[in-house]
């Protein structure tokens, strides 16, 4: 069972929406909720300023852009990325040691300039869209657990905080990775909710059963008729567990 400030701490809202839509999500969560996630869709159309924006709501913010490209790319981004005031970054697994080691450097260089605490950075693995038949259209053969450990191993081992992962994972990257780890899970549905385009799936208190650090929970909230309802029942539920 997680306390009332645990569970706020644990749930992130996705906002995958616009600039007006976000907006009027966050004042709805004002004084309940904790984190947002500024995914692509939102950050490509409105830019930094909206990362600002939910700072200066309280909120803070995980940035979700899974960066993936050259590490000399990479470093430049992530800087980049941290100057918005980010908390937390996504950035890709697949993206080798080197790359990973640059976006760290990247984050650093931000935190030194604005003299605040490093974003974090956690590593994207396999995404929750995807299955086993997923993985072996793009040539890998790899069982997606086994997949999953390989790259959060590479990705903790070179600099990242922790692993972007599916609910299924998380029991063993947190035996894997440790108690300090950051280990983000999409794909998080309460019981009854559409399943939409994901695939490996669980429910928030079984999310957080298995080892999870934060939940990214979307449109259960932010398509709900009562926003800050459905928000609280999942509290509720991370209380109850």
């Amino acid at each position: 069972m997680l306390t009332e400030n645990e569970a706020r701490d644990a749930i992130v809202v996705a906002l995958d929406c616009d600039r007006e839509r976000a907006n009027e999500i966050a004042r709805m969560l004002e004084g309940k909720a904790r984190w947002m996630k500024v995914g692509m869709t939102l950050f490509f159309r409105e830019g930094p300023d909206v990362v600002r924006e939910m700072r200066e709501r309280g909120f803070k913010v995980f940035l979700d852009l899974k960066v993936f490209d050259i590490p000399f790319q990479v470093h430049g981004a992530v800087r980049s990325a941290s100057l918005s005031g980010a908390d937390i970054l996504s950035i890709h697994g697949l993206g080798s040691s080197a790359m990973i080691a640059e976006a760290r450097a990247g984050a650093e260089e931000a935190a030194a300039e604005m003299g605040r605490d490093r974003t974090k950075l956690v590593a994207i693995s396999v995404l929750t869209s995807m299955d086993q038949d997923s993985l072996t259209e793009i040539g890998i053969d790899l069982p997606v657990k086994d997949e999953v450990a390989r790259l959060a191993g590479l990705s903790v081992g070179a600099g990242s905080d922790g692993i972007v992962c599916s609910p299924w994972e998380a029991a063993e990257m947190r035996a894997l990775l440790g108690p300090d780890a950051l280990i983000v899970t999409p794909g998080v549905r309460p019981a009854g909710a559409a399943v939409g385009d994901q695939r490996r799936v669980a429910t928030p208190a079984a999310a957080i059963g298995a080892g999870a650090s934060k939940i990214v929970v979307g449109r259960p909230v932010t398509g709900a008729d009562d926003v800050a309802g459905a928000y609280e029942s999942i509290v509720a539920e991370l209380c109850a567990r």
